[in-house]
């Protein structure tokens, strides 16, 4: 078996890395080697990377405080670029903070890379089943997230990614200009190049613990930062569509004088389009993961509804504002 490193870049993730390295260095068959790139952590996550490091031969831990917002406006991307050019194999296999890995991970994930021709394999992530929030659960098909690992994913996400070192070098790296979205922009230029592989169980295990303004602030920024990039614009008009039509059928419940209606015939006709409206954000709210949300309860039914009349204003004027501002919102790596 050809050799594989793992590559994930960490900022102040103290409460994070003794879930993510563990699961990593559990992987079978084991990586080559597994490196982890701090940009410069303050709250004990690379001492623990250090201590982390003395056990376990395989681990390399790089600090490098140019990985920081303060220092680059990539620093997500510079963390991997960095750990990437370290790497002594020709396979990687990127993952992130907030996430754990199946022990089967890594080998579901390189398979296609080691059985063939293909350069490049998406694996995807899904929520973590063992402690989710309901916020997680409601908000997490709009960050293209899935509820159960087993469901098919054609996410372009860094969470779960490999790659041939020789592909990585033909796209330039990720991108160090962009604070978000730098795996987009990895994924579209590495599509341009080859067809990726979608393989199916190789999901990164996601914990994000959201709450309302958790998640309403990082689909905003992931918004922002679509139009700061001049990325997914069917996205926004879709959802731009989305809002345009919430907004005429409120308007024509209001012009039709809804209360004064007599027959009931009448009021069939004069509220026809809000319930059609109606049906239609409950199948946009549900559609994508039905047979396992109904199973969480109506406090998650209820939360996962109101996120999803919620998303395309967030989308929509959040994109809008990148567009016009070129400007970030601010990050707690700002601090």
């Amino acid at each position: 078996m050809q050799p594989v490193t793992i590559i994930a870049t960490v900022l102040n993730e103290v409460k994070e890395i003794a879930r993510l390295v563990p699961s990593l260095l559990a992987q079978d068959p084991a990586p080559a080697e597994v490196i982890i790139v701090d940009g410069g952590s303050t709250d004990g996550t690379w001492d623990w990377l250090l201590q982390a490091q003395r056990e376990n031969p395989t681990l390399l831990a790089i600090r490098d405080e140019s990985c920081n917002l303060k220092r680059s406006s990539g620093p997500i991307s510079k963390g991997r670029n960095v750990a990437i050019a370290a790497a002594r194999s020709q396979i990687i296999a990127c993952t992130d903070a907030g996430c754990t890995y199946p022990p089967d991970w890594l080998a579901r994930i390189t398979a296609p890379l080691l059985d063939s021709t293909v350069e490049y394999a998406l694996g995807g992530s899904c929520i973590d089943p063992a402690d989710p929030t309901v916020w997680d659960l409601a908000s997490s098909t709009f960050f293209g997230v899935k509820l159960s690992p087993s469901v098919p994913s054609k996410s372009c996400t860094a969470r779960s990614m490999a790659f041939r070192k020789e592909l990585w070098k033909r796209i330039g790296g990720f991108p160090e200009t962009v604070f978000f979205g730098e795996d987009t922009l990895f994924d579209l230029e590495a599509r341009r190049l080859t067809a990726p592989a979608f393989v199916e169980d190789a999901k990164a295990i996601y914990r994000p613990q959201y709450n309302f303004v958790t998640a309403f602030n990082q689909l905003a920024s992931y918004s922002v930062s679509d139009g700061i990039l001049g990325v997914r614009r069917a996205r926004l008009v879709r959802n731009a569509a989305r809002c345009v039509v919430q907004v005429l059928t409120l308007l024509c419940l209001f012009l039709l004088k809804l209360p004064s209606v007599k027959s009931s015939e009448d009021w069939w006709w004069a509220t026809m389009p809000f319930l059609t409206v109606l049906l239609l954000q409950f199948w946009y709210a549900f559609h994508p993961d039905w047979r396992y949300l109904y199973r969480k309860g109506p406090r998650v039914l209820i939360s996962r509804f109101f996120f999803s009349i919620l998303v395309p204003w967030i989308v929509a004027i959040y994109h809008i504002q990148g567009m016009r501002t070129k400007r970030n919102l601010p990050n707690r790596q700002n601090q």
